[in-house]
């Protein structure tokens, strides 16, 4: 089987070498990559790789019986199973499947005192008590957040190089456009990503074969596991209430308004009832929320309002994968995203935001037609960000830049399936250089 190369292969190694580390917290969502990437980083830098799934081998959960000091707890794995090795300096201890156990982060305190061994922990978001797991180890550990593969991890798979992603970089900078052929060859290949997302298995079904053969039912795989998991970790009713908001992401995405309706969610349904739902739902890695700005200036964080919001899913391709079966043959055969097209690329955009690090804001402002569909910012200012599925105008983004009322904003981005242009203080980027915009902002002077 074909490894994938991801961005926490970098990380990790860097932890290791990092003098005095703590112990490490990796989450995210199922099925993104989290064990496997472990496991190959421990292969790679130990003699000696001590593995406990606490789902697998619910027996470990015992291993804290008699306290959680270090040598008590190797001790008590030892006695389940002598084979394992621990030798000081030159072991990982890998700790997965945590949400089961949360009690064994009460220990990390303990590994990072006695400092033998390295201990990485992982666990899906999905019924997570992660407040537990914080207050047990505060100040002992560190956290690394994994979704699935982002388009620059896509093109990695595809063989391209590091230098390739600098060269689309160096575009962006100096705003020379894409010749012809690299246009052809990256839409082609950013077309592919939208359909298939960056779920590994999905990704490497799709590399092995050449084709997108299988890769539909492996997604629908995925989501029916997802939902498996809420039936499992969610409580009571609060089960009926998440499923129909995981379920109503794609049908209100493709509306032409795109804020999320709790109304058309279920009859008589009230925000006050499902906002915990959400954020259930978001705290699992499944959802990212865009939050509406009470207004179009900084700082971003406490300026928006709580009921008024997006919904997104954290992968693209689970979204492709949740339409009918209509827009899976058009998709997959002849590459056409139909009325889908908006609610995609939006989508698409959010999550690649989200994974450069940003939190997600748009701005609607009442009884008028101004509306935006995302903001970052940057040291010094605020900057829009709009999401085009045809190469028209952008209305609004111009309106935000030129207006007095908006002194927090100065230039905007506009996204298209087009080249790279600028014009009236807007920079025109393809969709495809997304994942770019925080290098590109770091080093632009804006």
């Amino acid at each position: 089987m074909i490894y994938l190369k991801r961005k926490i292969d970098h990380y990790l190694t860097e932890w290791k070498n990092t003098s005095g580390h703590t112990p490490l917290i990796v989450k995210g969502p199922r099925q993104v990559g989290k064990t496997e990437s472990i496991l190959r980083f421990g292969q790679e830098n130990y003699d000696h790789i001590v593995y406990i799934n606490f789902i697998e081998e619910p027996k470990y959960k015992g291993i804290c019986e008699d306290g959680y000091r270090t040598n008590n707890i190797i001790k008590n794995i030892s006695r389940i199973d002598p084979s394992k090795r621990f030798e000081a300096g030159s072991t990982l201890i890998f700790f997965d499947e945590l949400q089961s156990f949360p009690d064994i982060a009460t220990s990390l305190k303990f590994f990072k005192l006695d400092g033998r061994f390295d201990v990485i922990c992982s666990g899906s978001l999905l019924g997570i008590s992660y407040q537990r797991i914080e207050s047990n180890s505060v100040g002992y550990k560190t956290d690394y957040e994994l979704y699935s593969m982002d388009f620059e991890e896509f093109l990695w798979a595809k063989k391209y190089t590091d230098s390739t992603i600098m060269e689309m970089l160096t575009h962006m900078k100096e705003l020379t456009p894409f010749s012809k052929l690299e246009m052809d060859i990256y839409q082609e290949l950013f077309l592919d990503y939208c359909i298939l997302g960056g779920m590994p298995a999905v990704v490497r079904e799709y590399i092995e074969r050449g084709t997108f053969e299988g890769t539909l039912a492996l997604q629908r795989q995925l989501i029916e596991d997802y939902k498996e998991d809420i039936r499992k970790y969610a409580d009571g009713m609060d089960q009926t209430r998440i499923l129909n908001i995981f379920n109503q992401v794609p049908v209100q995405l493709a509306k032409e308004n795109k804020k999320f309706q709790i109304s058309k969610v279920a009859k008589g349904a009230r925000f006050k009832d499902y906002h915990g739902c959400i954020e259930w739902l978001e705290s699992a890695g499944v959802i990212q929320i865009c939050h509406c700005l009470h207004f179009p200036e900084l700082p971003l964080r406490s300026n928006y309002d709580e009921a008024k919001y997006k919904i997104y899913l954290r992968d693209s391709g689970l979204l492709t994968s949740m339409l009918d079966d209509e827009a899976q043959d058009d998709l997959r055969a002849n590459k056409n995203l139909g009325v889908y097209k908006g609610a995609l690329y939006e989508n698409i955009v959010a999550e690649a935001l989200s994974k450069c690090g940003y939190s997600l804001y748009y701005y609607k402002r009442e009884n008028s037609t101004l509306e935006e569909d995302f903001f970052i910012r940057t040291r010094k200012s605020l900057v829009p960000v709009e999401v085009k599925a045809t190469n028209g105008t952008a209305k609004s983004l111009r309106s935000l830049i030129k207006s007095d009322s908006y002194p927090d904003i100065q230039r905007g981005i506009k996204l298209t399936s087009g080249n790279l242009g600028f014009e009236e203080n807007i920079y025109t980027f393809p969709y495809f250089c997304t994942f770019l915009l925080r290098r590109y902002l770091a080093d632009a002077a804006w």
